[in-house]
């Protein structure tokens, strides 16, 4: 088939497309960063992801799957959450317009209408926008990806690297369930080959204290550090010293908040398998080796 993934030269979308090629589709992606490196030569075409919708209808024809994997993790310039929802709306709109089958579309765990949050309400509008499209949906849940390219779990084992200590937002005890890429990307392709109207978690086997795994990171990249606890307010001051430093956002009031109230956890039963142990364990070497900078990715 002729499957489109946004974002295919980035992070989780670039899992998806080697096990879409892998399977023998043709995989064509919609991307806002034209001039980034292709890692799959001329096995994927590039379109621009502009949100025009007559453009990108014209890109999409002929397309049987659309897998969505755009999102805006804080506010920068115009890259807003009111933004971001109004432009999955556009591209769910040119989905339709090109006669595409199906939508799969990555989300997060525990979204809801009625949070005080951004990130958490616009995914609840833009999985509704999804629902109510009228095409054959799989919406995916995860929590927090970890794995070659990841952000979070990359850059605590950066920081414990690097410093004396590690500095926690509060008591550490709220609690963490992340899941591997390239489970996360399995179980897409997975939804992909089915018709029914599906929504997963996907969330991977180990739910951590925040303490815990950060010690977990520290004892496989053999650098202990001891954790040491700062009311949420201290730790963002902090956060944000060293956003100075890197010249990236390393955590946002939003993410403290979402944290701390275990947003980052699910009820259902695991569906991915990878151990955060047995990944560090491989990559104990390398993760961490490098700050994994988020506005170097997504905005530069």
């Amino acid at each position: 088939m002729k499957i489109a993934v946004t974002g295919a030269f980035s992070y989780s979308g670039k899992y998806i497309t080697r096990r879409l090629l892998a399977q023998g589709h043709e995989v064509i992606t919609l991307t806002g960063h034209p001039k980034r490196a292709n890692p799959f030569g001329n096995k994927v075409k590039a379109f621009p992801l502009d949100f025009d919708e007559v453009g990108m209808a014209k890109s999409l024809a002929g397309v049987d799957t659309l897998y969505n994997t755009y999102w805006v993790r804080f506010d920068q310039g115009e890259n807003t959450q009111p933004r971001a929802v109004e432009n999955t709306r556009k591209l769910v709109n040119a989905a339709k317009a090109a006669g595409v089958r199906r939508i799969v579309h990555i989300s997060i765990a525990n979204p809801s209408a009625d949070s005080h949050l951004p990130y958490y309400w616009g995914k609840a509008a833009n999985e509704k926008t999804v629902m109510e499209s009228g095409l054959s949906y799989a919406i995916l849940r995860p929590t927090v990806l970890f794995g070659m390219e990841d952000v979070l779990i990359n850059n605590i084992a950066w920081l414990l690297r690097r410093a004396p200590f590690f500095g926690q937002i509060g008591d550490g005890q709220y609690k963490i369930q992340p899941v591997f890429v390239d489970d996360l990307a399995e179980l897409a392709v997975e939804a992909g080959a089915r018709s029914d109207d599906l929504v997963w978690d996907a969330v991977g086997p180990d739910i951590f204290t925040f303490d815990e795994m950060v010690k977990l990171i520290g004892e496989k990249i053999d650098q202990r550090k001891p954790i040491l606890h700062f009311v949420p307010r201290l730790a963002l001051a902090a956060a944000q010293m060293i956003s100075l430093f890197v010249h990236d956002v390393v955590l946002t009031p939003e993410e403290v908040d979402g944290l701390m109230a275990n947003l980052l956890i699910s009820a259902e039963p695991a569906r991915a398998k990878t151990r955060l142990a047995d990944w560090l364990e491989a990559n104990r070497h390398t993760v961490g080796a490098v700050y994994a900078s988020e506005l170097q990715r997504h905005y530069r």
